[in-house]
């Protein structure tokens, strides 16, 4: 493997979360920081976040939304974040003058510095496409033009023997990635 930083190498997506563990205030404030830093196009930061720490009314609605097989696992993060993306009509918010994908792309980076931050601090995250966008929005009253995009599991690493076998098994595999010639467009 090419040298890489320690910080990419070590991360990875746990499902097995501390359920006893929680996410201090400096630490939350870090991860958002780590975001905040993020570069995006015309530095609009298209990106909003809504930060639950469990068992608060937030984390709570976050969770709901997640589909049944995920909530056993979710519900032992410490912090459950939802990560969303202002849509084009909220253009003059931000300055930038980018189409949608363009601030999901911008999304995706703050959460990728959000996710090495958490790695740097001894935390975990696992990141969550699949959930009921629309129900989330309105759980959450969210502003018109902000788009739900991705949920973050945040927290200490947990027991993999308190996930059911197929999910264990998962957790405790080998990490396999694709090669990099494998990624390349030829």
């Amino acid at each position: 493997m090419a040298d890489l930083t320690p910080l990419l190498a070590f991360r990875w997506s746990p499902r097995a979360f501390d359920p006893a563990a929680t996410l201090t205030a400096d630490e939350a404030a870090s991860l958002l920081e780590a975001a905040r830093w993020a570069p995006s196009a015309g530095n609009g930061q298209p990106w909003r976040f809504a930060l639950g720490h469990r068992d608060d009314e937030t984390w709570k609605r976050i969770l709901v939304n997640l589909p049944s097989d995920d909530q056993p696992w979710a519900r032992h993060a410490a912090a459950l974040l939802l990560g969303a993306h202002l849509t084009a009509a909220d253009e003059a918010v931000t300055g930038a003058r980018e189409a949608v994908t363009g601030t999901a792309y911008d999304l995706g980076q703050a959460v990728a510095h959000l996710t090495v931050q958490a790695t740097a601090l001894g935390l975990y995250v696992r990141q969550l496409a699949g959930f009921d966008r629309a129900g989330l929005a309105a759980d959450l009253d969210l502003p018109a033009g902000v788009r739900p995009l991705v949920v973050v599991a945040v927290g200490r690493l947990g027991d993999p023997s308190s996930l059911p076998a197929a999910l264990r098994e998962q957790e405790t595999g080998l990490r396999r990635r694709r090669p990099v010639a494998d990624l390349l467009l030829r």
